[in-house]
């Protein structure tokens, strides 16, 4: 069985961001939780793997500013705060999907042809 996949990235609002998966599901992402799980090497330590940002840390009103895709297997967000260094792979973001059905299962997808005309939505 195949894994879903991002099929549609759709910015809601600068507060934000919303993705549909091949499944039909649809993950809704707050920018402030998708910053607060930032993965990089700056929030996430290297070797122990423990968080370096605190829960409720960051401003509930922080803004996307940009989203870019890396290869086909990944998203890269810039932030209103200016950070730009998290890596967030598709079978991440789909982990952190804090609906129901996604912790419940703990589903992961693989990646989409980025590529696609419509894959991003402004």
């Amino acid at each position: 069985m195949e894994h879903p996949r991002p099929t549609h990235v759709k910015r809601v609002n600068p507060h934000r961001t919303d993705i549909t998966w091949s499944d039909g599901h649809v993950s809704s992402y707050p920018s402030w939780y998708l910053r607060e799980h930032c993965p990089c090497a700056l929030c996430v330590d290297e070797f122990t793997g423990e968080r370096l940002v605190a829960p409720g840390s960051i401003p509930t009103d922080l803004t996307r500013v940009k989203v870019e895709p890396v290869g086909n297997y990944a998203l890269k967000f810039t932030w209103s705060d200016e950070h730009d260094t998290g890596i967030y792979t598709y079978d991440y973001l789909r982990a952190i999907c804090s609906c129901d059905q996604c912790r419940a299962g703990g589903l992961k997808e693989t990646p989409p042809n980025s590529s696609d005309k419509g894959f991003f939505e402004a």
